[in-house]
């Protein structure tokens, strides 16, 4: 999942960190494909290009490092039982059902786990914004002090800082920020991360022994029980955002066999981004030595110091800052728009954080939004290790995004049984077993999301249950229960139906127009 690329949310494409289209909730004849028989067509290959620009960031390379050569391991695992479960069933259901996961759960299993899905989509991001920040905060100390970058105090003041200042900015409506999403690819991914693998590939040229052994003997990771793979659970939330653009699929010439050449396309250049880089790091930074959110700095500056250009090291600072920013902008408002839609027409949410103010943006969730989220910020200054804090948001917020993925395969398992004669514009090859290596990858990485890693030292096993599992139950299950049951008829919005229906036609003619250039 990439902080650098999102679509300008809306309605029928509010995107979250996994990039996932936003709910509509009236019904509709026809599928998709039928809709978008004339629309614009689009290549396989710009659809790869999509992909991987929704998908791909340096962010999660140092997590990856400490591996060392077995990082390439642990990246083709979760890309082949989760990543391309995730791209073609998405794409099925996308093709079928207008929407996004709401409408996708809500048809293939109810309304109430409709809304639990599009809930955790926005709830995960109360989690994921002080991990990006936190990472943001890290790369800002190598402009300022790198002795910073591991200091509490400082990223929580970043993280509090930055985030304000983003609902700022986004309850203004501004629109200039949507532009950010394509420019943060090539100036936060691209563009350092070829000049990463170049510098490293350069290093070890010059007969530099690597920091991370690179034999045959290092290709797997050394098994120490299930915590020595724990970090794999990073991955899960690196990956998401496969989803995101399987909304166009039926813009495709021939589906069937264009969008399977897509994705595989695309998985290829997601493995390069993410595996060259964090080998990269793993030759010039010890794993002993590595942090977590400023492990790509860490990595510059060495290579800068090595080759004598450290100068370029606040530059690659300020790129990868820019870039986040950027994508954390054009998130920022997407996936509480979409919550906020079927919110207004159902009932979920209580009229006070359905309010928008002047500029039509829904203000006070986002305020609410921050308000937890400076909670947590301020975790930061009261756990000792930055990176066992990053690493203990990441989990949460992967823990609360899998619950959208375990209902959204168990509802393709279900609309391909109960609506098999339902017109698609494509079919996944074996849903169903499909389906169930996605369920279980899922169920497999939230289970092992709970048990803490061997990369950090000698804290409370139970104190991180506990923390991870009171993240996971409270922001995935208790609070959207209580909105369900606490939900009043007033709740509902009249006129919410028609607005959406015109917005996510603005939305769709604007997505059409997108693809056609």
């Amino acid at each position: 999942m990439s902080a650098t690329d999102a679509p300008p949310p809306g309605p029928g494409s509010a995107p979250g960190p996994g990039g996932d289209a936003g709910p509509a909730t009236r019904e509709r004849g026809g599928s998709v494909a039928s809709r978008l028989a004339g629309a614009p067509r689009m290549s396989w290959v710009t659809l790869a290009l999509m992909t991987t620009s929704s998908v791909a960031s340096l962010r999660s390379a140092p997590t990856m490092a400490v591996y060392g050569l077995a990082c390439v391991f642990l990246y083709l695992v979760p890309a082949v039982v989760f990543l391309l479960p995730t791209a073609l069933v998405s794409a099925e259901l996308a093709s079928g059902w207008e929407g996004g996961v709401y409408r996708w759960v809500s048809e293939g299993l109810s309304k109430p786990l409709g809304f639990l899905a599009v809930w955790c989509q926005f709830a995960m991001t109360i989690f994921y914004y002080p991990s990006l920040l936190a990472y943001v905060a890290s790369t800002i100390a190598y402009v300022v002090n790198p002795r910073l970058a591991s200091n509490g105090p400082y990223t929580a003041v970043v993280i509090m800082v930055l985030y304000w200042t983003g609902v700022w900015v986004s309850a203004r409506g501004t629109k200039a920020v949507a532009g950010l999403s394509s420019m943060g690819l090539v100036i936060g991914t691209l563009i350092p991360g070829t000049l990463l693998v170049v510098l490293g590939f350069v290093f070890l040229g010059e007969g530099n022994a690597s920091a991370a052994p690179m034999d045959s003997s290092h290709l797997f990771p050394q098994w120490t029980g299930l915590a020595s793979l724990v970090l794999i659970v990073n991955n899960f939330l690196s990956y998401s955002g496969m989803e995101m653009n399987a909304v166009h699929v039926s813009s495709l010439r021939d589906p069937a066999r264009e969008f399977p050449r897509s994705m595989f396309t695309a998985s290829a250049m997601v493995l390069a981004i993410f595996i060259l880089p964090a080998l990269a790091i793993s030759w010039v930074v010890p794993s002993s030595e590595l942090s977590l959110t400023a492990g790509v700095m860490q990595a510059f500056d060495a290579f800068f110091q090595y080759f004598d250009i450290g100068w370029l090291t606040p530059v690659i600072a300020v790129a990868l800052i820019a870039a986040s920013l950027g994508g954390m902008l054009t998130w920022l408002a997407g996936p509480s728009k979409g919550l906020l839609m079927i919110s207004r027409q159902e009932g979920y949410l209580p009229p006070f954080l359905q309010r928008l103010n002047r500029e039509g943006v829904q203000q006070n969730l986002l305020v609410t939004q921050g308000v937890v989220t400076t909670a947590i910020a301020l975790l930061y200054a009261l756990i000792p290790n930055v990176s066992s804090a990053y690493w203990i948001f990441s989990v949460i917020t992967t823990q609360v995004y899998l619950i959208v993925y375990l209902l959204m395969f168990t509802a393709a398992i279900r609309l391909r049984r109960t609506q098999p004669d339902h017109p698609r514009g494509y079919r996944a090859p074996a849903l169903v077993p499909i389906c169930v290596i996605g369920l279980l990858a899922s169920a497999a990485a939230m289970g092992i999301g709970f048990v803490p890693s061997s990369q950090f030292g000698s804290g409370s096993v139970w104190s991180y249950i506990g923390i991870v599992g009171g993240g996971l139950l409270l922001l995935g299950l208790v609070i959207p229960y209580l909105f369900l049951r606490l939900r009043k008829p007033g709740w509902c919005s009249p006129g919410a139906a028609a607005e959406l229906a015109a917005q996510e036609a603005d939305e769709l003619r604007r997505t059409e127009g997108g693809a056609a250039s």
